[in-house]
């Protein structure tokens, strides 16, 4: 008993203990398309971190314990500090890869990255030029590319010993520098320019399978089986889709069934759930909604990702799930029953087993949060050995206006203040300046959004830059709006952990997934009319629009919004219609806002002046109150109501903006 005790230990010291890595740049650049990697544990000495323009008054009091200035703000240009008139940027020992540059704004000021203590940078460039696909290797546009106005750059710079990323003054605002670091002892190659012919072409294939989403980037595998099920499952029953004994692994699930028009699909899916157990354990390693396991929310919503997607043919997972015995079930929290198409291809293990971690994916609200860090909302804390492979996160946010101010903040194995720190939470999506433009990508999508008002759906891939943990991991976003206002979140989190290790959540019931996303009646001024609803008859420049005033204190303006005209100057003209259902005289009143940015207007109606001209400037977002603008006869129908940008106050910044609540005809 006593022998074979001794060799257990031996072969879980065996299991932990790898040789150390040699790596050259076609195996890195591999991994940026390699989902079966994500699934082998981490060793000690690998880990994932991030530099960023985080705003450096937020700190960590290790004499109190507390957080100072948590939901700091001013994130566009943190530095570490500055060196002979230049600015850096970040610092890190090697072997590492920086395997993410991200920012909001790049400008001529050139970035340059030093490796290996050279005094020569490897890459010298304008930060605009890490960007534009004009500098090789910076050229693929899957692994390079401006989505929403976010500039983000996925090619893949290693280093031996050490980088230092040196920027001039003018390189910029707001950026992130994301890297891995591994083992001592792991060979890795010095980025150098120009790149060989053959590091050249790997970077060109796995540009050719980025950009091709929606097929399996692994290709058909050896022993490769698939089965096909259809799962009819009646309300509240359980079924199970399938049992497979390994050790194996499941290299991808794809799902086909009817589903209601949107609205009505909200509920479907999310009353559908999936789980899966691993080896034999009571608790399920998966639990989450259906429609949300494929990365978007609520309903369904087409996008093609590397790991996950929706599109004409049905849902797709890439993500590579290792077992020694899997049991896969789909339970019905429905009313009606529901039949679903399974394909599910597992394939043999190309490594041992007791080197692979269990698939996760968890779905939640409001789980785990922390008091001591209030503003932090939790994605995924969990104990255990494993890696943080990604999320995607559902907002209701039926009052509209910027929802994501928030950074990300990921601790590891305890630390106290975290190696990721991020600048906003558009930025960790891979967008920028609150853009609610849809895009998709391998790596990042933004599959819903109406002008940040109502549902928004984001996701982000962690696939070379995900998170190993030996001990925790502690991941949250911030969060500014409350839930009062109300502003929910919901994320469906992605991750390994190592067999037997179970990450604490449990299932949330049917009455908190679904139904809670209910519209909320917004204050109007009684008989007004709406700015913002107003029919434009002509303009002579820029760009009249709603704007939601949600973020700006929207109850002070009638349906939280106003008719917004940017991008004029002055002399130039906008033209409303004005209906009037009965002749008469009226009294006009209309509430208008006031900003550090709004121009001096005069205002007509029908050609004839409504007093003097207006100086809308003020220093912050205010409305104006209603403000009374004469006394007129109208007739029925139409009427021209014209605002004319004449100037700016001294002080204010020379945009000339205006602004329109509502109009308001009192009749006498």
């Amino acid at each position: 008993m006593k022998r074979t005790g001794i060799w257990i230990v031996l072969a879980g010291m065996l299991a932990c203990t790898a040789r150390a890595e040699s790596l050259n740049y076609a195996d890195l650049v591999g991994r940026l398309t390699d989902m079966e990697r994500l699934a082998v544990l981490p060793e000690a000495g690998e880990k994932c971190s991030q530099w960023s323009s985080w705003d450096r008054a937020s700190q960590f009091d290790a004499a109190t314990g507390n957080y100072v200035k948590w939901d700091a703000n001013g994130d566009n240009d943190g530095i570490i500090r500055k060196e002979d008139g230049k600015q850096v940027l970040a610092e890190m020992e090697g072997p590492g890869v920086i395997w993410r540059i991200w920012s909001a704004k790049d400008g001529p000021g050139h970035v340059r990255v030093f490796l290996d203590g050279n005094s020569e940078p490897a890459v010298d460039l304008p930060f605009t030029g890490y960007f534009d696909c004009k500098n090789e290797p910076f050229v693929y546009p899957a692994l390079v590319h401006k989505v929403a106005m976010g500039l983000n750059n996925y090619v893949p710079i290693p280093y031996q010993k050490s980088c230092k990323i040196v920027a001039d003054p003018d390189w910029g605002a707001y950026y992130h520098f994301t890297y891995t670091t591994y083992p001592k002892g792991t060979v890795l190659p010095t980025f150098k320019l120009p790149l060989s012919e053959a590091d050249t072409e790997a970077l060109a294939k796995a540009n050719e399978i980025l950009s091709n989403c929606g097929r399996n980037p692994a290709g058909r595998r050896p022993g490769e089986a698939r089965i096909i099920q259809d799962v009819k499952v009646a309300p509240g029953e359980t079924a199970t889709v399938v049992e497979l004994h390994g050790p194996r692994a499941i290299t991808s699930i794809r799902v086909r069934m009817e589903v209601p028009e949107a609205p009505a699909s909200y509920d479907v899916m999310r009353s559908l759930v999936l789980s899966m157990n691993w080896d034999g354990q009571a608790t399920p390693s998966v639990w989450t909604p259906l429609g949300d396991f494929f990365g978007t929310a609520p309903g369904v919503n087409e996008y093609q990702s590397l790991p996950l997607g929706m599109n004409q043919n049905g849902f797709y997972s890439f993500w590579y799930m290792p077992f020694r015995k899997a049991v896969i079930r789909l339970t019905n929290d429905g009313t009606e029953t529901r039949t679903v198409r399974f394909a599910i291809t597992h394939a043999g293990l190309s490594r041992p087993i007791e080197q692979l971690g269990r698939f996760g994916v968890k779905w939640h609200r409001d789980a785990r949060l922390d008091d001591r860090r209030p503003i932090d909302w939790t994605l995924l804390k969990t104990d255990g050995r494993g890696r943080y492979c990604g999320v995607m996160l559902h907002v209701w946010n039926p009052r509209g206006g910027w929802w994501g101010e928030g950074d990300e903040k990921f601790f590891v194995d305890g630390e106290t203040f975290p190696s990721t720190f991020g600048t906003g939470s558009e930025d960790y999506f891979g967008y920028a300046w609150c853009n609610p433009t849809l895009f998709q990508n391998c790596y990042h999508n933004q599959t819903i959004s109406n002008n940040n008002k109502g549902h928004v759906s984001v996701n982000r891939w962690h696939i070379t830059d995900n998170i190993p943990f030996q001990k925790s991991f502690d991941g949250s976003i911030e969060k500014y709006y409350p839930n009062s206002r109300p502003t929910l979140y919901a994320s469906t989190v992605y991750f390994y952990l190592a067999a037997g290790q179970d990450d604490g959540y449990a299932p949330i019931p049917m009455a908190d997934r679904a139904g809670y996303w209910q519209p909320v009646e917004l204050p109007l001024v009684k008989g007004a009319i709406e700015g913002e609803k107003l029919k434009v008859i002509k303009k002579t420049a820029g760009n009249p629009h709603e704007q939601d005033m949600a973020g700006f204190g929207g109850e002070n303006w009638s349906g939280e919004a106003h008719l917004w005209w940017i991008d004029a100057k002055p002399g130039d003209t906008l033209e409303l219609a004005v209906p009037v259902k009965e002749a008469g005289t009226y009294t006009l009143k209309a509430n208008f806002t006031k900003a550090v940015d709004y121009g001096i207007v005069q205002l007509y109606l029908d050609g004839k002046k409504l007093g003097e001209p207006m100086d809308f400037y003020n220093d912050g977002v205010v409305p104006t109150g209603a403000m009374i603008l004469g006394t007129r006869e109208l007739t029925a129908g139409e009427h021209v109501f014209k605002a004319e940008i004449v100037g700016a106050n001294d002080k204010a910044v020379k945009s000339y903006m205006f602004g329109l609540d509502y109009l308001l005809l009192e009749k006498k």
